[in-house]
């Protein structure tokens, strides 16, 4: 399978890198084709600026500012985001990578504004893995925003077939090094898996 995985983190030495790590040697383990997408490193731009949100339903040349990444996108069977939580929310690089490829045209069809489609159905299968630091239950107090934007509205955009995993390890702040290592070990194991 032809994956696409999107880490954002700006620290090489932090845990969420050493779980990207983890996540590309396991798939590229498995056999997969492997296109490792490091937004920090790569010094991806996350804002939107005000020239592609006007030009955002033109399709196809709200394409032109983002065509690299875009056909990166196009190329992948599937997607596995590797991030952490902040401020319960998406981190502003992968918020950005977000808002700037998931447009008209290639993440859904809005000719009918009233009956908008998916269009990234290239798309068979989902992943995050993803730090909190703070225990689920206050994460789920805030409405778990970066859980929801993995599973649902990714989901919709590739229909309704597509299987979605969200690998979560929360509570951050007072893991232990068994406890990290064991979450490592689980996500090892899933992208082993990965089909």
């Amino acid at each position: 399978m032809r994956v696409l995985v999107v880490f954002c983190h700006p620290v090489e030495t932090s845990y969420q890198a050493a779980l990207h790590r983890e996540v590309v040697d396991a798939l590229r383990g498995a056999g997969h084709e492997v296109d490792d997408f490091d937004l920090y490193a790569e010094g991806f731009n996350p804002v939107l600026s005000r020239a592609e949100r006007i030009g955002y339903h033109e399709v196809p040349t709200n394409r032109i500012p983002v065509e690299p990444y875009l056909q990166r996108l196009l190329w992948a069977e599937s997607l596995v985001f590797c991030f952490p939580t902040w401020c319960f929310g998406l981190p502003a690089m992968l918020k950005g990578f977000f808002d700037r490829l998931l447009m008209p045209g290639i993440a859904f069809d809005i000719s009918d504004p009233a009956h908008v489609k998916p269009a990234l159905t290239h798309i068979r299968r989902i992943g995050a893995v993803v730090t909190y630091g703070r225990p689920r239950w206050m994460a789920l107090y805030m409405g778990d925003p970066p859980r929801k934007v993995i599973t649902r509205y990714l989901r919709a955009l590739t229909g309704r077939g597509t299987k979605v995993d969200y690998f979560a390890r929360y509570h951050m702040n007072v893991a232990t090094p068994q406890d990290l290592d064991r979450f490592r070990e689980r996500v090892r194991r899933a992208m082993t898996a990965w089909a």
